[in-house]
């Protein structure tokens, strides 16, 4: 398992066996194992698993506790003493002092596994909003958990046993959706949620589930600030988030593109770290013109050292083989991060800020007009009877050939009215209809309408029905968790580089969730609306007054040219799944290549994803049978 994730930790290593339970349960025991990317204390009192000397109790802990120096004030005053300087001390320490309700204190992200020494218990938690990943295999008398998907296949203790509603997420949405994953006895554990585990539970003789300590505000913790107040203080708390984000003992950049979130964050940074460093990947030599020369300018206005470093068109499609090869789990997004991190390690850095979180936060996608504009439309047709709906929704079908915005706007007439339903379904990528035509519709995988099970997102409480802040949580839950966080963390530390995310520190997010949806919007299409009057002295007008981009590729031109063998080959591994249907995934491909125009190419690259992942995973079970059945 330790192997098998050394690319997340290649600095360091340590292993450690405990006993668990006690009495008739006298051999159980619990291996702590860990791999260490050297960033807060660098010297080996940083080592894991760490032991607190004082009670035997034991942590390993993946992440960054950002409000560590202010928790080991308070332990100290406690007269708790710390040999070394890092954040996991503080955390273990903070655990053996009070408990479990330690976690509530934390700011920051994390996956830890806490072994209480006079219990011979473990506690498992996750950040509240999964930015660091945990999973979960529970058996009849074992359980596997890890920070990839990989290392719990890589113990030997979990059958590999494909799950359909995972498949069916996944093809859903470009991504497999919480708590699912490809595998049936796999789960991701649940974010913002702890859990004890004992050898009871173990055995089948008690279950506890997962607690969760931290949801979205609700109607009894609104703020009603005006726009002036609220900008005020989401200055100070991203300055507050930014200095904590700039703590360690190795380099750290900014991620600057030509927006205002890495802007602002490269802006704060300055006022702090004067040597801090800023990069921008360029990819001119891709599209004849790229985000440097504004990021270049911007930097110069900062006053703030900058490098661009320019991609390889040229190596950019091995890269893509690279990509598809390392995921830990099936996805149609993180491409563009895998080139950039990749790029970025080849040059040192190890730790990165991103502006990962603000569209999410203060209204930054399109998502939140169109979503409320297609809610009034459904609300319009909900005066008409199901019968006409049906009818309208049939001649849609009807009208023209079948593309991807007819097969979603049929969704969207016919699926969930609610504002939740549709900022789903504005998230898809496979149709309900193309899904159920590979055969895997929603009522056989054991799903909801939306392709999602119990537990996938964490929305309400809503704050009064606020339409801006129901696809914000929205949003936050459902889009960023399950498909940016889980393959920015995943392709980062594929190339051992940290990403840390200061618009996502817990003050700033509790603060901003729990304003009104008026105060952040203007009820037009200005985005970020709150954020730009929070930073208006730091924007540039050119900057401000920009229009959100993307960092976007070749993809489809690939998929038809240089790329077309290695996805057909990958099409073709798909024929080992048997509840697929083999012939529509070779007419969903068909149709990609002889119209592209009308299919864009994240849908047949989910396809594609799903069977390359599967052809790796099958090709390690080939060679372990291979290797168990040779005299050696």
């Amino acid at each position: 398992m330790m192997r098998a994730m050394v690319h997340r930790g290649p600095d360091d290593e340590g292993y450690e066996e405990l006993p668990l339970g006690g009495g008739e349960n006298h051999g159980a025991l619990v291996g702590f194992g860990f791999r260490r990317l050297s960033i807060l204390d660098l010297s080996p009192a940083g080592h894991q698993p760490m032991f607190n000397p004082a009670t035997g109790d034991c942590l390993i802990f993946n992440g960054e506790i950002y409000n560590f120096r202010a928790l080991k004030s308070q332990l100290e005053s406690r007269g708790v003493v710390f040999r070394g300087s890092s954040d996991s001390e503080v955390l273990l320490h903070a655990l053996s002092t009070w408990g479990e309700a330690a976690i509530e204190k934390l700011h920051g992200m994390f996956a830890f596994a806490f072994y209480d020494a006079k219990s011979r218990r473990i506690l498992l938690a996750r950040d509240p909003l999964g930015i660091k990943p945990l999973y979960v295999a529970a058996l009849p008398g074992r359980l596997v958990f890890a920070s990839e998907v990989r290392a719990v296949l890589a113990s030997g203790l979990v059958p590999e046993d494909i799950d359909m509603a995972g498949i069916a997420g996944m093809l859903a949405y470009g991504a497999v959706q919480s708590p699912s994953t490809v595998f049936e006895h796999i789960r991701s554990f649940p974010a913002g949620c702890m859990q004890w585990i004992d050898t009871g539970s173990l055995e089948g003789r008690s279950t506890p589930s997962a607690k969760r300590y931290w949801n979205f505000p609700d109607d009894r913790e609104r703020v009603h600030d005006d726009r002036a107040t609220a900008a005020e203080k989401v200055r100070q708390l991203l300055h507050d988030s930014v200095i904590r984000h700039l703590v360690a003992d190795v380099p750290v950049g900014v991620f600057l593109s030509a927006g205002i979130d890495s802007t602002i964050i490269a802006a704060i940074a300055r006022e702090y770290t004067p040597r801090v460093t800023a990069f921008t990947v360029g990819f001119s030599s891709v599209h004849g013109v790229d985000e440097v020369p504004l990021a270049e300018a911007t930097a110069r206005s900062l006053g703030i050292q900058h490098r661009s470093i320019e991609l390889d068109a040229a190596r950019l499609p091995d890269k893509w083989t690279a990509w598809l090869s390392g995921m830990d789990s099936p996805s149609i997004d993180g491409f563009n991060t895998y080139a950039v991190s990749s790029r970025l390690a080849r040059e040192g850095v190890v730790v990165g800020l991103s502006g990962l979180g603000a569209d999410e936060l203060f209204g930054g996608y399109e998502t939140f007009p169109r979503a409320q504009r297609v809610h009034r439309f459904i609300q319009m047709l909900g005066l008409f009877p199901a019968g006409l709906r049906s009818l309208l929704a049939t001649g849609i079908e009807g009208c023209g050939p079948r593309t991807g915005v007819t097969e979603k706007l049929v969704d969207l007439v016919r699926g969930d009215p609610s504002l939740r339903g549709i900022c789903l379904s504005l998230r898809r990528a496979l149709s309900n209809r193309r899904i159920e035509s590979l055969g895997l519709s929603a009522a056989r995988v054991g799903l909801d309408a939306n392709y999602l099970g119990r537990g996938s997102d964490r929305v309400d409480p809503l704050l009064d029905g606020d339409p801006f802040n129901t696809v914000s949580r929205m949003e936050l839950s459902h889009y960023m968790s399950n498909t940016l966080l889980r393959d920015t963390d995943a392709t980062s530390m594929q190339n051992s580089l940290e990403v840390r995310l200061p618009f996502l520190d817990l003050p700033l997010v509790n603060y901003v969730s729990a304003l009104s949806g008026k105060v952040k919007w203007d009820g037009h299409h200005s985005s970020k609306v709150l954020l730009r009057q929070s930073f208006q002295e730091v924007l540039a007008p050119e900057i401000s007054r920009r229009t959100k981009t993307g960092f976007s590729l070749p993809m489809g031109e690939w998929m038809r040219d240089q790329m077309r063998d290695s996805c057909e080959a990958a099409l073709e591994r798909l024929e080992v799944v048997p509840f697929l249907d083999h012939n529509e995934v070779r007419r969903q491909w068909q149709a990609f290549q002889q119209n592209s125009r009308s299919i864009h190419w994240s849908r047949p690259l989910s396809l594609v994803v799903l069977g390359h992942y599967l052809n790796k995973m099958y090709g390690r079970r080939q060679e372990r049978v291979e290797c168990v059945g040779s005299p050696e």
